[in-house]
């Protein structure tokens, strides 16, 4: 629970306006770097002709943006279409087997997309963790998950089951790593709930009508099988009050916000200069600055629309899939940075809830943390740029506990409660701030590269010392009281009984 404790309304006033001049500055340099490079070498492959009534060139580095939404957008369009046209019908005829709709429409996608010799893989693969499933043997079911994971991953594994896949479909490749890897997922999902399970085991039916609903089936999110199962195999089908209002809205908003990043891409060209290392040197403090933030503001954005795409399909089959991530924008806290909330689900679920428990302890946290980021490490596909992501990640996290468990003893958790609420916010907001940019530095590092990171690192800790270092840390302040307020104001509506004051220490993530 945050503190709930109010400041002063002009005191988020000036906190408003030093957070939109700053990020407006450091837009004008973004802009201003974008404008006079347009035309660099370096920038060739990643800079083509845009909207010709704009008169500039677009930004189009990030190769899954352009996927999605250019060179595959038709094919998607197409099989969403399909299947919310088919799985309509077949609610209102018969829904107590619209399960089996779903599943049979979406193998049928799979198999003509990719051919029978990627069926037979997938198919496999669900074989043989389903015979696992039936010993009813936790760790047995990890074993066999996450060897058969290691295999997706790793060479000369990989390139033989990827040369199984043959055709002309230029995106077969990245289709086959995310319907392999999601489907051993969700097959691991399936395993643990049926160790679970009491009386009986799941049917290898259920297994499959699971694994090819065809939204979630190769880009995600993961809906764990329990919630899964549940949901598709509910036959009393109705809507919240203005439920359709509401999907039709959201459809509506990932349109709008697909043509405005589309419309960035043409100004700030936020994902190609970074890759020039060359200009990045020359760039200000504050250029660099924005860069990295505007990257993983970006990246969350791209996985919020690209979820929500597919989340208003699901919400239409009458499910509750897992919601886009929170933004980067929004996070102080390591606990609740991830930038795919079905993956987060899944691995709190069965690794760091289940051995982390309620998190307070802090060896049970570190052993939680580490399984947590191997599997990880796992999944994106271990290499050296994925190791030092995932240490940095998982120190972070259990870094926050430390501190916590630090403070909460005497004599600061009495100095804490002296001071108040108030001034006791200010403070850890202070400590928020420089733990933001950690997280931001942490992560860049994945989206960009390791010598961007480091440049950024160098410029912000060192050689930008005081000056730029204490107004970057001064904005991110202002930012932090800000996200702090607005879950005051949503905590007060959650529960309007007047807040109790905090122990020192025990404010978490939500």
């Amino acid at each position: 629970m945050g503190i709930k404790a109010a400041l002063p309304r002009y005191e988020l006033y000036l906190y408003t306006a030093v957070l939109a001049g700053a990020l407006i500055w450091a837009g004008s340099w973004i802009f201003e770097a974008s404008s006079e490079n347009v035309n660099r070498k370096a920038f060739k492959e990643s800079v083509k002709p845009g909207w010709h009534y704009f008169g500039r060139k677009m930004d189009v580095a990030d190769f899954e943006w352009m996927m999605w939404f250019s060179t595959f957008r038709n094919h998607i369009l197409f099989a969403l279409t399909g299947h919310v046209i088919f799985a309509k019908i077949f609610t209102l005829v018969a829904s107590k087997h619209r399960s089996l709709i779903f599943g049979l429409y979406g193998g049928l996608a799979v198999l003509i997309t990719m051919g029978w010799t990627f069926m037979a893989l997938v198919l496999s693969h669900c074989f043989v963790l389903y015979s696992v499933a039936l010993v009813k043997k936790k760790w047995m079911c990890f074993v066999a998950g996450l060897t058969t994971l290691a295999s997706l991953k790793l060479e000369p594994y990989n390139s033989w089951q990827e040369a199984l896949v043959t055709g002309s479909f230029d995106l077969q490749d990245i289709l086959f790593y995310g319907g392999c890897g999601f489907s051993i997922m969700r097959c691991m999902s399936f395993a643990l709930e049926n160790c679970e399970r009491k009386d009986g085991n799941y049917t290898f039916s259920d297994l499959l009508r699971y694994n090819f609903y065809l939204p979630f089936f190769f880009f995600g999110p993961i809906m764990t099988f329990d919630r899964y199962h549940a949901q598709a195999n509910n036959t009393q089908l109705t809507r919240k009050e203005r439920e359709m209002w509401n999907i039709t809205t959201k459809a509506l908003l990932h349109l709008g916000v697909i043509l405005i990043v589309d419309v960035f891409f043409h100004y700030l060209y936020i994902l190609t200069i970074p890759s020039d290392m060359k200009l990045v040197g020359k760039l200000s403090d504050w250029c660099l600055a924005g860069l990295a933030y505007s990257n993983l503001v970006y990246d969350w954005v791209k996985a919020a629309v690209m979820f929500g795409v597919i989340n208003t399909v699901a919400t239409l089959d009458h499910l509750d899939p897992p919601q886009p991530p929170k933004c980067i924008t929004m996070l102080y806290v390591f606990a609740e940075t991830h930038f795919d909330r079905g993956i987060n689900d899944w691995l709190c679920k069965y690794v760091y809830d289940y051995i982390g428990q309620n998190h307070d302890n802090i060896f049970k946290e570190l052993v939680a943390t580490v399984c947590t980021f191997a599997i990880t490490t796992l999944w994106l596909g271990p290499c050296e740029l994925v190791y030092i992501w995932s240490f940095f990640n998982c120190f972070g996290l259990n870094f926050e506990l430390w501190v916590a468990k630090f403070f909460s003893l005497p004599p600061f958790s009495t100095i804490e409660h002296v001071m108040g609420e108030a001034m006791s916010r200010r403070i850890r907001g202070l400590f928020n701030a420089a733990n933001f940019w950690a997280i931001v530095l942490y992560n860049v590092l994945a989206l960009n590269s390791l010598e961007f990171a480091k440049l950024v690192g160098r410029r912000m800790i060192f050689k930008g010392f005081p000056l730029s270092t204490l107004s970057v840390l001064l904005v991110t302040y202002c930012g932090v009281q800000l996200v702090k307020e607005r879950e005051r104001q949503q905590a007060l509506l959650e529960d309007p009984e007047p807040a109790k004051p905090v122990d020192a220490g025990k404010e978490k993530a939500e």
